[in-house]
């Protein structure tokens, strides 16, 4: 997924996305040459740890 699915898929800005990942508390992210991909799977388990705190 990129940056923008992931910010669409959470309701928020990309620049939120992008944000969460400098500050290493968003879905893990991985690097496929210049492009930032998250994997729906990764995202799926950040979000039920998210639930989880809440």
């Amino acid at each position: 997924m990129t940056t923008a699915e992931v910010a669409e898929l959470l309701r928020t800005s990309p620049e939120t996305v992008r944000y969460w990942r400098h500050i290493g508390s968003g879905p893990r992210s991985f690097k496929v040459g210049r492009r930032v991909l998250y994997d729906s799977n990764d995202v799926t388990t950040w979000l039920a740890e998210q639930k989880e705190n809440a």
